[in-house]
């Protein structure tokens, strides 16, 4: 049922679940697995010109930490990439060129009226993928109530 699997990451929390449900999703099917990471354009072209060179290093640095922690946690090899440009459409852009069958990414949990909301990313990755998405939210820390039980959620 599923072949590639790209598992898009920040190295944030909220996308460390998703990363361990997309690693377990490609050995359930023995899929190839993709992992990605993007840098976002806009924060480096917002900033002062002085400071360009430095924030785009950091986020570089951050972006292969978050290749390597996918790498070191899956049990198969892991093709990785890292793109700059606007997240949601560079992780849609990959999808295709790789003809991926799911995208896995992770989102913050929001709860209250905001709760059927996704991050802004995951929303715009739900809205414009080529296939289907896996979005899996954070779990609250133990003793926080954490609504529900952060199911994922594939659209």
């Amino acid at each position: 049922m599923f072949d590639t699997v790209v598992v898009a990451t920040d190295g944030s929390d909220s996308v460390k679940r998703a990363v361990d449900i997309a690693l377990d999703l490609a050995d359930r099917f023995d899929a190839e697995v993709h992992a990605l990471s993007v840098i976002d354009a806009s924060e480096v072209d917002a900033s002062p010109q002085q400071l360009r060179d430095e924030l785009r290093t950091a986020l570089e640095t951050t972006a292969d930490a978050a290749l390597t922690t996918v790498e070191e946690r899956a049990d198969r090899d892991v093709t990785t990439a890292v793109r700059e440009g606007r997240p949601a459409a560079e992780i849609c852009d990959y999808a295709r060129e790789v003809d991926a069958d799911v995208v896995a990414t992770g989102t913050r949990g929001r709860h209250g009226e905001n709760r059927l909301l996704l991050g802004s990313v995951a929303e715009r990755i739900v809205r414009t993928s080529p296939v289907p998405v896996l979005t899996v939210r954070q779990l609250a820390p133990a003793g926080e109530d954490g609504g529900d039980d952060g199911n994922a959620i594939v659209a």
